[in-house]
Order: structure tokens, then sequence, then C-alpha cells
């Protein structure tokens, strides 16, 4: 390409100006990963207190982790333009939150004395929530975070964590509404479907990819290339790995299987909490599922991501083992749906809990982003990365086990979901960076 510069590593850049609208763009794939988010952790607080609502969940997530690639694979290649794409998750994810309204709240259902659902109104949520609106959600979450790391390649690690922490937290609104008035929750889907169609349009209209190779030219490339600090953190890839190299190394599948534990483990928690009926604790865990993704990003820049990693697989390892705690010996037990574990709505053990497991349940998604970039480098990163995110949809089938052994011994789900938090926890510190010597210390 011309004017195309390399840094010390070969790579290219091709510097031009920031377009003046980047933050807007950065605001629209923030707000458009919000109002996605009352699919996942909303349907999970709200709909999944039994075994029919935890099959349409484990469908959703198995959709969402898998919509993403294809996109991402169409969108990088340009065969699809990012307006299309997210045209078409605009009118997905409308119509998955609207088919979410029609699954009956297992809290207002009981208050009101209203009837389980049809067989014809089952198979409108599952292909309308499940299947249709996972799809729309893993085409607005992939392209938003490839959007979002194109246009700010020097950071793409922060950025994109702060976009996909507004993922999470998103769901906290329709929470607080569940919690005020429980029989309202049809109408708070509805508004969230509107809401979220609205806004990923109108972000379907703005958002667009940079041109290849591009740089801001406000930055100088080789001078951050050798940038000492960065490096000391955040060490680069041995070489730009494609797809099919880094599917034969031992680092990717490592990777995905971090992912399947502590995806699992986070979908449980939202599920745990909202049986508990504590609507406090289930907002601040959702809300710092979100917020502490931005917070572990800033960290991994200070301490590097292999450690900060660690520290957030073992803030969710406790998070578990203090859950179990509560659930076992509830100090007055709360009102809370038959097939959930009972446990005190104010209890000091089940907010402790709650902050612990909100503080690591969303932060490694971001982390191991990253980290396929620092262990294979930039070039595919995305794609790469979004073979690791299909390993949610195992993930979920994983969550709905764990859910359906608290129906009958929350303690024994809580305590494997912290063996199965632990386990990667012990195993980050290991991680290599693949084609480098073992000899060479990380």
């Amino acid at each position: 390409m011309e004017n195309a510069i390399k840094d010390w590593r070969g790579r290219s850049y091709a510097p031009g100006p920031v377009p003046p609208d980047r933050a807007r763009m950065f605001r629209l794939a923030l707000a458009s990963m919000a109002v996605i988010g009352p699919l996942q952790y909303g349907y999970a607080a709200l709909h999944a207190g039994e075994p029919g609502g935890l099959t349409l969940l484990a469908v959703w997530i198995a959709c969402q982790a898998a919509g993403a690639l294809p996109a991402l694979h169409l969108v990088r290649r340009r065969r699809l333009s990012v307006r299309a794409c997210l045209a078409i998750g605009a009118l997905l994810t409308g119509l998955g939150l609207a088919a979410a309204a029609l699954s009956p709240d297992a809290l207002a259902a009981s208050a009101l004395g209203a009837a389980g659902p049809s067989l014809a109104t089952g198979l409108l949520v599952f292909a309308g929530y499940a299947v249709l609106g996972g799809l729309g959600a893993g085409l607005v979450y992939g392209v938003c975070g490839e959007v979002v790391s194109s246009w700010y390649p020097e950071r793409p690690a922060a950025r994109v964590g702060l976009i996909t922490g507004a993922f999470g937290y998103g769901a906290v609104p329709l929470l607080l509404w569940a919690g005020i008035a429980p029989a309202a929750t049809q109408a708070g889907f509805l508004i969230c479907a509107v809401l979220a169609t609205a806004v990923i349009a109108t972000a379907a209209r703005r958002l667009r990819l940079p041109p290849p190779l591009w740089w801001p030219d406000d930055v100088d490339p080789r001078r951050h290339a050798l940038d000492a600090d960065r490096l000391r953190t955040s060490p680069e890839a041995a070489k730009q790995y494609g797809l099919a190299q880094a599917l034969r190394t031992r680092t990717l599948p490592a990777l995905a299987l971090m992912l399947v534990c502590a995806g699992a483990v986070s979908v449980f928690d939202v599920i745990v909490v909202a049986g508990t009926g504590a609507w406090g604790a289930l907002a601040l865990l959702v809300a710092l599922n979100g917020a502490g993704r931005s917070v572990a990003m800033r960290a991994a820049e200070l301490f590097g991501r292999r450690r900060v990693l660690a520290a957030v697989f073992g803030s969710l390892a406790l998070g578990q083992l203090l859950l179990a705690v509560a659930v076992q010996n509830p100090a007055a037990p709360a009102a809370a749906p038959a097939a959930a574990p009972a446990a005190t709505v104010g209890g000091p053990l089940l907010w402790l809990g709650a902050v612990a497991a909100g503080l690591g349940g969303g932060a490694f998604y971001p982390l191991l982003a990253s980290l396929v970039r620092e262990l294979f480098g930039g070039e595919r990163a995305t794609e790469i990365h979004a073979v690791v995110y299909s390993a949610k949809a195992v993930a979920g089938v994983a969550a709905v086990a764990l859910a359906v052994t608290a129906f009958t011994a929350p303690g024994a789900a809580l305590v494997t979901a912290a063996a199965l938090a632990a386990l990667p926890a012990l195993a980050t510190p290991r991680l290599r960076i693949p084609g480098l010597p073992a000899t060479i210390p990380l």
C-alpha cells in the first residue's frame, strides 16, 4: 500500500487523519452493546427459574456465540457492510426481546395465578428469542467490537473492554424494573425491544470500518511499537498468526477452555442470585459484571494481562464459596421461586459473594480478547478471538447443568462452580506466547 510504513517487526501501518466522528462511533457501539444486554442477563434473571427457561437460555447463548464468527469473516473481507450487518442485528435483536416478553415471568405468573404458555407461544419464544435473538446479538457483539478495535488500533483492548462492559450493565435497568414491579416485566422487555431496535439501527447508519492498515496520524506507530513500558506488561506476539496457524497451537484450545469454565460460572451466578429474590444484590452483580471489565483492562496495562486474569478468575472462585455459604445458611429465608435456593435478601455474605462474583464474572471476556492479540498478533486477532468466543456455546450448556443441580443441591453446585473458576486461575500463569522457546522467561 502506498505511504505505508513498517515497524521493527515488519508490520505495516497506513497513518491517516482521525475522523471527527470517531468518538461518536465509539459511543454508538457502546450503546448498541448496552441494549443487547437484557437478552442474556435480563432473561437469565427473570425467565430461567425452570427447566424450560434454562433450555431457551442455553440455545440463545449458543446462537449468540456462533453468530459472531461468520459475520466477522464477511465484514473483514468487505463482503458484507457494517451497515447491513447491524441493520439485520437491529431487526433480530428487537424480535428477540419482543419474544422474550412472551415468556411468563416466574414471579409475575405466581403473583397473578397465570397459567403456563401454550405450545405455539413456546415455539414462538424458541424461534424468536433463542434462535433469532441470539444470532442478532452475536452480529451486534462481533461487529461493534471489530469497528471499535479498528478505529482505536493503538489501544484496542481498553476500548473493546469498555463496550463489552456495557453488554453487562445494560441489563441493570430491566432488573431494577423487575424488582420494583415484577408484574410488569413483559412491558419492560417490550420497551427494551423498541429501544434496542432504534439504537442499533442508528448505529448501523453511522458505524463503518477504517481503510485497511489505518493508524491515527497523531500517534507514531514505530515509537508505539518500541514503547518499553507497554511491552513490559503486554509483550508482543512472536509473529502474526493466521487463524489456521493459531488453531494448530496448544494455546488456543487452552483459552477456549478457560472461557468455557468461567463463562458457565458467570451465567450460573445470575440465575442463583436471582433465585434468592435479592434484586439489589442481583443488580449489583450484573453492574459489576460490566463495570469490572473496564477496571480490569486498566489494571492489565499496569500489572500485565495474565496476572490480572488470574486474579479475576480467583475473584470469581471466591464469589462461589461466599454464595455457597450464603445459600446454605440463610439468616432469614427470602421469598423465592420454588425451584431456586433460598437465601437471606440482605445477608452480608450474599452481597459479598455478589461483589466478588460480579468483579470476576465479566472481566475475563475482554482480558481473553486482549490476550489473543498478545499471543497471536493483531492482524487476525478478531477472527481468532471469535473462535475462542464461540466456546461460550459450551459454557451455556454447562451453566444450565449447574443451574439444574442447584435446584436440589445449591451448595454442591456452587462448590463445583468454584472449582471450575479455580482451574483457569491456576492455568493462566502457565500460558506462553506461541513460537517462543520455553527457555525465554515471560
